[in-house]
């Protein structure tokens, strides 16, 4: 994406909170390597969330339609354009160029991601090609190849509220590479970024749902789907009203969209019991396929009615994140005194049901793509036709097949989140990524 050498990278260093981090940003540039290093002792030595935001010429191509799309007067906008204003007064080479049309990356460390729960970003799957990651923006040799990474110093005032809070956007030490205490501009970009990572996963279920159903003909399941889904425009005008720092009220309708995810996920919970007492049920890691099928309906066929349930459970775990991050936004606003410690707490207790619920997922297809499968023994089951081969053969690919849908309980990765600042001051933000 970017193949000058002579590219320069503004990157600043941001707090949640005004601490002292040693002095590792002295030198006049860095290479990418230096900078993952950076990260990775700020995250272990400062006692607050430290994050670093980049800004990188913006490409050509952008799909903006991947993100949500914040107007100028938006809170997380004018954090932004202020940090900008605010460096590139206080004599900022490297932030002297940047203040129009640019592509921002922040780079949110992994001991704060993982207190946003396991599973809440994870790499997106890329069709172009396969264990690839889907990027909003990032080609596959990144946008920081052969760019020049210059620290950015700070500036040493208040934007808005008393000097020195974490309330204020931009409050800086003097001097290279200066840590800016930004806790609204961080706590913004997070839970946007989030919002999106779960609305990307609500619509990959959507679609692989909508195949499934065009198979099966089940209408009760596609009433299920369709309720589901239609808990979107709620959620979609409460999280717009929320990230202008307004107040959800009854007339949008979110307590009706929350109260029919519960359902989804009561749904997926009742038959995520009767999965794993069936796969309980199997002995020893060998199963019979007409076992097999009763315990799970259509598992030996592509367009099952296990695959269909699957997603459904998907589509409602997507959707409870949107909504969790909304409750963590609300309750962060009540209290802007400390806004991204405060998002963190709010996040805990729902989380930890959703995420429970996904690793017994997982447990329940990691277990499945691992049997073996066996002929039928019955004392009339002296013949093995070509037919019992073929659908012996059919239904062991297709359990295998479930060991990819299974997320790896892996460490918990920095999370990336992908900002475009357009002319008008207004920002695109695309989901956020594991980086």
């Amino acid at each position: 994406m970017v193949d000058s050498d002579e590219n320069i990278v503004p990157v600043w260093t941001l707090a949640t909170q005004d601490v002292t981090v040693p002095t590792l940003m002295a030198d006049l540039s860095m290479t990418p390597e230096r900078l993952n290093e950076l990260r990775t002792v700020l995250a272990a030595m400062a006692d607050s969330p430290v994050a670093t935001l980049e800004a990188h010429p913006l490409p050509l191509k952008v799909d903006r339609s991947l993100g949500i799309h914040l107007d100028s007067a938006s809170p997380l906008a004018t954090h932004l354009t202020q940090l900008i204003g605010q460096t590139s007064k206080a004599g900022s080479t490297a932030a002297a160029g940047v203040g129009g049309e640019a592509l921002y990356k922040m780079v949110v460390p992994a001991k704060v991601a993982a207190k946003f729960g396991a599973g809440m970003v994870n790499p997106m799957a890329s069709k172009a090609a396969a264990g690839g990651v889907h990027s909003a923006l990032m080609g596959p040799s990144g946008v920081v190849a052969q760019a020049t990474f210059v620290p950015v110093a700070g500036q040493a005032a208040a934007a808005g509220a008393a000097g020195g809070s974490a309330a204020t956007a931009g409050v800086a030490v003097a001097g290279a590479g200066a840590l800016t205490v930004a806790a609204p501009l961080v706590f913004m970009a997070v839970a946007v970024g989030v919002s999106a990572h779960a609305d990307h996963k609500r619509q990959q279920a959507l679609e692989k749902i909508t195949v499934l159903l065009e198979r099966l003909h089940d209408d009760a399941l596609q009433r299920e789907r369709s309720v589901l889904n239609g808990c979107r425009d709620a959620i979609d005008k409460a999280t717009g009203i929320l990230l202008d720092q307004g107040r959800v009220g009854v007339s949008i309708g979110l307590d009706s969209a929350v109260h029919a995810i519960s359902i989804g996920l009561a749904d997926a919970e009742a038959r995520l019991k009767n999965w794993e007492k069936g796969l309980a049920g199997l002995q020893n890691g060998r199963a019979e396929l007409n076992p097999l099928r009763k315990a799970f309906s259509g598992i030996d066929e592509e367009g099952g009615e296990f695959r269909a349930h699957l997603e459904l459970a998907e589509l409602a775990i997507a959707l409870k994140r949107r909504v969790i991050v909304l409750q963590a936004v609300e309750h962060a606003q009540a209290d802007p005194g400390n806004p991204f410690n405060n998002f963190v707490r709010s996040l805990a207790s729902d989380q930890k049901r959703v995420n429970e619920l996904e690793s017994r997922i997982a447990a329940v297809l990691t277990g499945l793509s691992q049997l073996k499968l066996d002929r039928s023994h019955g004392v009339r089951d002296f013949m093995f036709t070509a037919g019992d081969v073929d659908a012996l053969l059919r239904a062991s690919f297709l359990l295998r097949d479930l060991e990819p849908a299974v997320t790896a309980a892996s460490l918990q990765p920095d999370v990336a989140i992908e900002m475009v600042r357009e002319l008008d001051g207004s920002v695109v933000v695309f989901p956020a990524l594991a980086a």
